[in-house]
């Protein structure tokens, strides 16, 4: 556990919390090196800290503290989309909250309609047998006073009464702006943070998924923007509220936007080693030190353990990442790294190294947007069920954003399968359940000729 972290801490300590409480949880600078964690430190979060030297012995918490953190309860992030009919997301949530009658309070600041966000999402965890409230807090609330709403004894109750907290989707800046005003934790937040420190649900969507890590983007909507190195703190990011554990980023619409591209350098800013990047449609389970897909098309898990990068000619330049594409049913250890496919997968590896191996796809693919729509994902498929043991892809904007000074700069994604990468496919049709472990990639900077696209008939030269 890092210690320049120590929000886990401090909502462990909250386990016995009773009155006025006080945080003073901070956030590692991330002015250091961007360099990732030297090879070799381990796959979970249990192994070396990010800044630690090769071979240190990771800070173990003192056992009673351990077991108090061991006992905060479970954060469920969901991708965003979330289909309000989808039966198996909203009852899970209620059994993880204690089953019908589980009492939620529903927070929808992020929203620009928090009273449609929340009776939106009150309806669909009622139809699951919760019983729900909203907490009328949010910076689209015409004339509420924000700075005594998150300090109102109303909504403070609220909050301690019930087993869980719901975060709707919207805009994470809001979620917040509004808890932690002033870089300060709110009461309101403090009593979020009580009720995960007793054993509480804290669960959400979109927005509400993104703020559960230490760091979080802000506002980021460009991906390839930030491959090119925008990426300021209090702009494209800054502090989340940490209900995750420590070292764990989490990021949403992941699959659906191609937003690996903006994971990666973002967690070689923080230093953090895991992440965890959760398609719409779909959720994932964190508690008790692993990470189960409850449902969806899954997730994707970067791993920077054994990452090098370094700068070429100014721009990112990364060996030795690690990708995996999770499914419903699947478990990550995040003290071993162990990824545990469902059991449906057990008895069907993708045996790519087999010398009869026959591939489910044919012929040899070039992804020409591999951050487009679930490109990253078929590309992982590709790799695995395909008759070549590495895949390509070109990241780049034929549209110039804002703050781009280089519109010729691309990236190539290489993914590799090698002796670290295995794969399950039950059904072994070439469709999406796939369970894929440790493809490597690699991410070279290209230049891209300007203009990219020219006439015919125009000459050479």
């Amino acid at each position: 556990m890092r210690k320049a972290f120590n929000r886990r801490q401090t909502m462990a300590a909250l386990a016995g919390w009773a009155g006025a409480m006080t945080s003073n949880s901070t956030l590692a600078s991330s002015d250091a090196s961007m360099a990732a964690p030297p090879a070799g430190s381990g796959s979970g979060l249990g192994a070396a800290s990010a800044g630690a030297p090769a071979g240190a012995t990771p800070t173990s918490a003192p056992a009673s503290l351990a077991a108090r953190i061991a006992r905060l309860g479970p954060v469920v992030p969901l991708g965003g989309s979330v289909r309000f009919e989808n039966p198996v997301v909203w009852k899970r949530l209620v059994e993880l909250a204690g089953g019908p009658g589980a009492r939620f309070a529903v927070m929808s600041m992020a929203a620009g309609r928090p009273d449609r966000a929340a009776g939106l999402a009150q309806r669909a965890l009622e139809r699951a047998g919760a019983r729900t409230e909203w907490v009328a807090v949010a910076p689209a609330i015409k004339d509420q006073d924000l700075a005594a709403a998150v300090r109102d004894p109303q909504w403070i109750q609220m909050v301690s009464r019930s087993q869980a907290v719901f975060f709707t989707g919207g805009a994470q800046a809001r979620i917040v702006d509004t808890l932690r005003p002033g870089g300060q934790d709110s009461p309101l937040l403090q009593a979020v943070l009580a009720l995960q420190a007793r054993g509480g649900l804290i669960a959400g969507t979109s927005a509400g998924a993104a703020i559960m890590s230490q760091t979080m983007f802000r506002d980021a909507p460009f991906v390839t923007s930030v491959l090119k190195g925008i990426l300021r703190r209090g702009v494209e990011f800054e502090k989340g509220l940490g209900f995750a554990p420590d070292g764990l980023f989490i990021d949403q619409h992941f699959l659906k936007r191609g937003r690996v591209g903006r994971m990666i350098p973002l967690m070689l800013t923080t230093g953090d080693r895991l992440g965890l990047g959760v398609d719409e449609d779909s959720a994932a389970l964190i508690h008790d030190g692993e990470v189960e897909m409850l449902a969806g098309r899954g997730a994707l898990l970067v791993e920077l353990h054994a990452a090098r990068q370094r700068l070429e000619n100014g721009a990112l330049s990364l060996q030795g990442a690690r990708l995996s594409l999770l499914e419903p049913g699947d478990r990550f250890n995040l003290e071993t790294g162990r990824l545990s496919p469902s059991e449906a997968k057990l008895a069907a590896p993708v045996a790519f190294r087999a010398p009869n191996f026959d591939p489910t796809f044919e012929f040899d693919r070039y992804f020409m947007d591999i951050l487009g729509d679930y490109a990253i994902a078929d590309a992982m498929i590709q790799l695995v069920d395909g008759p070549k043991p590495q895949v390509r892809g070109l990241a780049h904007s034929a549209i110039p954003r804002p703050g781009d000074t280089r519109p010729d700069l691309g990236f190539e994604f290489i993914l590799t399968r090698d002796e670290h990468t295995r794969a399950w496919a039950p059904l072994g049709t070439g469709g999406d359940p796939y369970t894929i472990e440790r493809v490597r990639l690699d991410i070279r900077p290209v230049r891209i000729p300007q203009p990219m696209v020219r006439d015919w008939a125009e000459p050479l030269g």
